[in-house]
């Protein structure tokens, strides 16, 4: 009897998932599979936007950013009733592996199927960086790229103004995005749920940069860490002698051709959640710690904690 396995994307677009799906896929197809293809997410499997593929469908995929798959937001999938219709509509296809390529939130989507019978494979794929069970997701090191690149830019209009530039970056309640790229950029304050200076030590910070007659300032925050930034930026501009400026990037973080180790990462993790099939392993997330391929029960996964980054804060304070 012929395997039957689909894969779908699901949550943020982040890049190096075409290359994780190119990875499923050709893989798949190499240890006899029949292979699927399911558009939109768990949408896609209400609206059964379902196709067989073979190994030409992800031909030219590799360096492009996104998701060919497409994804989308499908908050229906909580209800019960609606995940056990989308099991009746994979087993109709004969559908019985499905493999998820997305963050926490596709994690406990495919968590739910895996209840009706479904096998599931997890493959991390978000640039908040934020799925439990591997150090690195896939589109993490893209993202982190395009804000280093984008910080070193506006580095030069700052110092040209004599300004304090307020960097906002992504990352929803994980502040990897922020502590990597502040750390790169080598910028003079890092706000994270991580590592969060109070509001008085962020003006006493600037104060002093500016007293000691610093060009510019660079602050990095990681999003939803202030109700409103712009009454920060207020008192920035009123108490500490700087310009200041609020740069949002926004969704520019999820998009761009993925970084080679992206690619590569992808493709580890592609080949693996086939061969974790081939070894009749299921309803587990795959990912790298310790530099090696690990698997861990989808259901440990979706209840974990965000990783230590005690030594990278150590890095941090030290290099202020």
């Amino acid at each position: 009897m012929t395997v039957k396995v689909a894969v779908l994307t699901s949550g943020g677009d982040a890049p190096g998932m075409n290359a994780a799906i190119r990875a499923v896929i050709r893989s798949g197809l190499l240890a006899g599979y029949e292979m699927f293809a399911i558009f939109e997410g768990f949408r896609g499997i209400i609206e059964n936007k379902i196709v067989s593929v073979d190994r030409t469908f992800v031909s030219e995929i590799i360096m492009r950013g996104g998701t060919i798959l497409k994804t989308a937001r499908f908050p229906e999938f909580r209800d019960s009733k609606v995940v056990e219709k989308a099991a009746e509509n994979l087993r109709f296809y004969g559908i019985t592996h499905l493999i998820v390529i997305g963050g926490d939130g596709s994690y406990r989507g495919a968590y739910a199927l895996s209840k009706h019978g479904i096998k599931i494979i997890g493959i991390p794929a978000t640039i908040d960086n934020d799925v439990m069970g591997t150090e690195q997701t896939i589109g993490f090191d893209t993202a982190l790229n395009t804000i280093t690149e984008a910080v070193d830019k506006l580095r030069d209009t700052s110092s040209s103004h004599h300004r304090c530039s307020i960097i906002e970056v992504m990352g929803n309640r994980c502040g990897d995005l922020a502590l990597y790229s502040g750390t790169a950029c080598g910028v003079d304050l890092i706000i994270s749920p991580e590592y969060r200076p109070s509001e008085e030590e962020i003006i006493e910070t600037l104060k002093n940069i500016n007293l000691n007659r610093a060009r510019h300032a660079l602050v990095i925050v990681s999003e939803k860490q202030f109700e409103d930034l712009e009454k920060l930026r207020e008192r920035i501009v009123e108490e500490t002698g700087f310009d200041a400026k609020i740069e949002v990037l926004g969704r520019i973080q999820r998009g761009g051709s993925p970084t080679a180790s992206d690619r590569v990462l992808a493709g580890r993790l592609g080949v693996y959640a086939i061969d974790l099939i081939a070894k009749g392993i299921d309803n587990v997330c795959v990912g790298l710690v310790d530099g090696r391929l690990r698997h861990h029960a989808i259901a440990e996964v979706t209840k974990s904690t965000n990783p230590n980054l005690d030594e990278l804060l150590n890095v941090i304070d030290k290099l202020k």
